[in-house]
């Protein structure tokens, strides 16, 4: 700040700071203005010009800044408080909360948390009594006689509401925090009384009953016990029925009975329920009147006893009738009538009660359960219908009428009902599929009564909940339920998605029940050519083919002829067309062998034809997208196209009979379209989204061929030295890794891929050298590469070819990178390449040569230059030094550590050393030595015994 010296921190100068800071345009002043008054609030001078600041004549906003720094002072530059003042500062505070008791609030608030970070400083050892003699002195008026009576009322509430939370919010130790709660908490009975009789006046105003309201919720952070709490809960009950007040009183009642220690206080939880009960009239009403906000908070308040109190209520097992209406209650706010949210909000709150219920009976002993489960397995019955009502959709004009907001809503509550019962089915078992088997029968055939499409959609919504994660292959009903879905009219989006998915969620038992294939099949390719259900339709195609794949042979035409037809047609999406492909991988790759080729050249053959077009024009922008989506469906293609799946089946059925595949039909296809991705890449090499689609082809092909793919390895490492060449990508080196990893131990196939090992290391050493920084990814990749090699062909580093001290200089350097996952894959190539120290001389060389730089470079890391995350990742590199070259590291680790301030100033010579004795004595306890790197990175940030480090 140009016009303030910062040396003089007066009452003029703070206030043209803040003149600056609140009303100056330029935001580089206001920032110099705030960076200034930062330091005036932390200087000694500010003990005293902030009570200048509170003045009366002054502005709120600088009053504001006065009471701020009177908190800053108190609650982190205590031990600058001059001594002698304790008592001054004491009286001063309660006097000026007095002052502004009739406001300005914000002000007024300011200093009840001033004066309660001073109590919390000197409570119990200074002033024990800090809490009676507040409630004396703002109820007598003594020390704050300016203010009416009702503002000192209101002023004690707030500072009386701020105590209990900037005991939160303040950074104390964990032991001083605790020996604050038992001394505030001692004082509870005499808060309580004086809030009590403050709620129980009938003349009281609601603002300071609302505050009381507040007051209660902030003390109960200090674990008041229920016992402790019952007079005042009776009173927030009777407050529910002053609607100015019911949302504060809601809140209060359920911060009371969810206290977990309740449990201990069994007859006053006894008490609470019949009180709950009690508001049965109320919420009814509620519900008739369309009030949603009342429905919603008498409704919070039963779950909240139900779920937090469930086993303590279970085990009153002469008080069973009680519970039993309190459940009842429960279910009628998960039935209100309407639909979630448009209608209601309260049903969505009830949903894990009925987690826990089911979760406390199915706990107890033999006898209390058998008891329970005959009277609540009717309940849960009765909860299926109530769910599947409730997950009903609206008629089609209603929700048309909805909004986007409330569509996906209304969609993440049906997930959540979805998850419910199939929990539920834990409880009931295969009873509840009949039931809703003979429930959906009746909907289908009963033609005197027209049933209406949403009341079908929500019972096969619950079969599907079920059937999607719950073995169903025992159940008797699914073949009934197969047999019904052909007979479903559906000519309604919302129902056809469920009965697609419904079928999905089947595939698994259709897999053992081949013949209803034929059932079903046709709903879903009939489906496939509609655009609306994409989703659904494409996903039950893609789980029948990875499941049944082995008894479609008879429907193998028309799922190829139905796809490839949407396909051509551009029906679908990006992401499903690229589904229908794997479908499609999983089907052709089950096919007898003599067919397989036919159909997978007929499939692609459009495709390919559609490439060749693109691959003629110039490039453009058009163009880019259909290439790289055509290449994606060949990659997705052959991701599933698992021959090996297929021999290992025939292995098992006919032992000694299968043969090796001499010509895979993926390897046919690839080589007859090599030509044309070539052409493709000479056009597009410098497009990172061309190339990637074409490694992705090769990469996926790779996985699934396996060693079928050695016909193609010597052209595609040709096609990716020519690919990094001219614009390196992270892509082409994990193709060469997926090479290295599959035949890394193939004599005969790996000359052409040292080549190319040897062309990708000088052209990283390169980038390096040029300045690595703006390709992170590449880096990352590469220490993946040279981490694959020394795992599966460490051999490659005993020749000339490839330099594996280059490599080590690489990864020192990638040490300095910003991006964690670029800092992994470094300690991942150093873990390997240590271990390497005996087997290979260059490795040894270097790390003779160079070890210190080593050490050096991962301290500086542990040190506070990487992110803290990395610690253990930092571990293991020096676990494998201290397990391969312990003489290096007795050698190295302390002349590294010896310079003063490295690797942080915040490290003394003990902790070096300590760490030093710690690091040279572990090399078995790799979990050990990895606790040791985490302590020492906390000491390096000057973190050790902070609220961070408890967490780490």
């Amino acid at each position: 700040m140009e016009s303030v010296n910062a040396d003089e921190f007066t009452v003029e100068a703070v206030e043209r700071a803040l003149q600056q800071l609140y009303y100056d345009p330029d935001m580089e002043k206001k920032n110099v203005a705030q960076k200034w008054l930062t330091q005036a609030q932390a200087s000694p001078q500010a003990w005293h010009f902030c009570w200048a600041l509170l003045q009366p004549d002054k502005v709120p906003e600088i009053q504001f800044f006065g009471a701020s720094t009177l908190h800053a002072k108190i609650s982190r530059h205590w031990s600058d408080l001059p001594p002698g003042q304790l008592d001054s500062l004491r009286s001063q505070l309660i006097t000026q909360v007095g002052q502004f008791a009739s406001g300005p609030k914000m002000v007024l608030t300011r200093l009840c948390v001033a004066l309660a970070s001073l109590v919390l400083h000197i409570l119990p050892e200074t002033w024990p009594t800090a809490v009676p003699d507040l409630l004396c002195a703002f109820q007598t008026g003594e020390g704050v006689t300016e203010a009416s009576g009702q503002a000192r009322c209101l002023a004690l509430l707030e500072l009386l509401a701020v105590l209990p939370e900037e005991l939160q919010s303040s950074r104390i130790p964990a032991s001083r925090r605790s020996q604050l709660r038992s001394a505030l908490a001692v004082d509870w009975r005499s808060v309580c009384s004086l809030l009590q009789q403050l709620l129980q006046r009938p003349d009281a105003p609601c603002p300071v009953r609302e505050r009381v309201l507040r007051c209660v919720s902030s003390w109960l952070t200090l674990d008041i016990t229920l016992k402790d709490s019952e007079g005042l809960l009776e009173s927030c009950f009777a407050l529910l029925k002053e609607s100015e007040l019911f949302d504060t009183a809601v809140e209060t009642i359920v911060s009371i009975i969810s206290q977990p220690d309740c449990q201990r206080f069994a007859d006053s939880l006894l008490k609470v329920v019949p009180k709950v009960l009690s508001l049965q009239e109320q919420l009814k009403k509620s519900v008739q009147d369309r009030d949603m906000e009342t429905s919603h908070g008498i409704c919070r308040i039963a779950v909240a006893l139900g779920e937090t109190h469930c086993r303590t209520l279970l085990e009153q097992v002469d008080h069973w009738q009680g519970f039993q209406a309190l459940v009842s209650m429960i279910m009628s706010c998960t039935g209100t009538p309407g639909h979630y949210p448009v209608d209601e909000t309260s049903s969505s709150l009830t949903l894990t009660f009925w987690y826990t219920l089911q979760d406390d009976i199915t706990s107890l002993d033999a006898e209390r359960q058998t008891l329970y489960l005959q009277i609540y397995r009717p309940v849960y019955f009765q909860l299926v219908d109530v769910l599947l009502q409730k997950a009903c959709f609206p008629r089609d004009e209603d929700y048309a009428s909805w909004s986007a907001d409330d569509k996906e809503q209304f969609r993440t509550y049906r997930v959540d009902i979805s998850d419910t019962l199939m929990y539920v089915y834990e409880l009931l078992g295969p009873e509840l599929l009949r039931n809703l088997y003979d429930k959906l029968g009746t909907l289908l055939t009963d033609t005197t009564h027209p049933s209406s499409w949403q009341d079908i959609e929500a019972l096969l919504f619950g079969f599907q909940s079920i059937a999607e994660t719950v073995d169903v292959s025992y159940s008797d009903v699914i073949p009934g339920l197969i047999g019904l879905i052909p007979l479903i009219t559906a000519n309604n989006v919302q129902l056809a998605e469920t009965i697609m998915f419904t079928i999905g969620s089947l595939a698994e038992w259709l897999a053992d029940h081949s013949l209803m294939l034929a059932s079903v099949l046709p709903v879903v390719l009939h489906g496939l050519s509609n655009p609306d259900l994409s989703v659904a339709c494409v996903s039950a195609l893609k789980r029948i083919c990875r499941e049944c794949r082995h008894d479609l042979h008879l429907h193998a035409n028309d799922i190829v002829a139905v796809s490839q037809a949407v396909l051509v047609k551009d029906i679908h999406k990006s992401p499903q067309c690229m589904w229908i492909m794997q479908a499609l991988g999983f089907l052709l790759s089950a096919l007898p062998s003599d067919e397989i080729l036919g159909k997978l050249l007929s499939l692609v053959t459009p495709h390919i034809q559609q490439l060749e077009k693109l691959a003629n024009e110039p490039p453009s922008s058009a163009n880019k997208p259909p290439i790289v989506h055509i290449l994606g469906l060949l990659s997705n293609l052959f991701s599933t196209f698992d021959l090996n799946k297929q021999s290992e089946r025939l292995e098992v059925m006919r032992p000694g009979q299968t043969q090796p595949h001499n010509n895979n039909p993926v390897v046919v296809v690839l080589q007859q379209a090599f030509p044309l991705i070539q052409s493709i890449l000479n056009k597009w090499l410098n497009e990172p989204e061309v190339v990637e689609a074409v490694c992705a082809v090769f990469e996926k092909s790779l996985k699934t061929l396996l060693h079928d793919f050695a016909p193609l390895v010597t052209q595609l490492c040709e096609l990716i030295g020519q690919i990094f060449s001219a614009y390196p990508q992270a892509s082409a080196l994990d193709l060469t890794r997926q090479l290295v990893h599959i035949f890394g131990c193939e004599k005969d196939l790996f000359s052409p891929i040292i080549a190319l090992l040897e062309l990708i290391t000088n052209i990283t050493m390169s980038i390096f050298q040029l300045g690595s920084r703006d390709h992170p990814d590449v880096v990352e990749s590469f220490m993946h590469l040279h981490s694959q090699i020394l795992r599966r062909k460490s051999d490659i580093y005993l020749s000339d070819r490839l330099d594996i001290k280059a490599v080590f200089y690489c990864g020192i350097l990638s040490f300095k990178f910003p991006e964690t996952p670029t800092l992994k894959a470094t300690c991942l190539l150093f873990t390997e390449l240590i271990s390497h120290c005996e087997d290979i001389p260059a490795v040894r060389e270097v790390l003779q040569e160079d070890g210190k730089l080593l050490l050096q470079t991962l301290l500086e890391a542990i040190g506070g230059q990487s992110p803290r995350s990395l610690a253990e990742h930092l571990a293991e590199v020096l676990f494998s030094v201290s397990r391969n070259c312990p003489s290096m590291l007795s050698l190295w680790l302390r002349e590294a550590l010896l310079p003063p301030g490295f690797p942080s100033s915040h490290l003394t010579t003990e902790h070096k050393e300590h760490f030093c004795q710690q690091i040279l004595r572990e090399q078995v306890s790799k979990r050990r030595m990895k606790d040791i790197v985490k302590e020492f990175a906390l000491l390096s940030r000057g973190l050790q015994g902070t609220e961070y480090a408890a967490n780490y």
